[in-house]
């Protein structure tokens, strides 16, 4: 049976939650990067994405998107910050590291090589979260990046989370 894992936008916590990160404003941020390793591909079980806004206004765009090259330079996550669904699980075979998997772009890459795309409009003081039907999971291959990314006219803070098995 495959394991599953997950990651917010940030550092994993420990009595403190996890704390909401700045979209921008008027530009596309990588929120949170995902890199599988040369020999394991991983499929999305589920993702979303909660806004804190004070108001009603013009929706954002929220998109999840499978590449091949081009990815953002993120803050590399760590082997602690990926979150294993069974405590007794191996760790996760993603491929950390800056340009790899990580949250909260500081550059974006020009992604190439899409395989995958899916597009939401969500309004900044709302969220959306998705759960695939089993066998229904988009799938990255091996050597290939996901990216949970946003895009909002005024910037506002989110949560964000991408869960996959292995």
């Amino acid at each position: 049976m495959a394991k599953v894992y997950s990651v917010y936008n940030g550092a994993s916590t420990t009595t403190a939650m996890p704390a909401p990160v700045t979209t921008g404003a008027a530009a596309v941020k990588t929120m949170i990067q995902l890199s599988t390793s040369a020999n394991r591909e991983a499929r999305v079980v589920e993702w979303s994405w909660e806004g804190d806004g004070s108001a009603a206004a013009t929706p954002g765009r929220v998109e999840l998107l499978f590449h091949g090259s081009g990815a953002a330079t993120v803050t590399a996550y760590v082997a602690g910050d990926i979150k294993k669904y069974e405590p007794n699980a191996v760790n996760s075979q993603l491929t950390l590291g800056v340009a790899n998997s990580g949250f909260t772009a500081s550059v974006e890459g020009t992604p190439a090589g899409g395989t995958f795309d899916v597009v939401h409009q969500v309004p900044p003081t709302s969220g959306v979260y998705f759960q695939y039907p089993l066998g229904r999971e988009p799938e990255m291959a091996v050597s290939t990046f996901c990216r949970l990314r946003n895009i909002f006219a005024s910037a506002i803070n989110a949560i964000c989370l991408v869960a996959w098995e292995e």
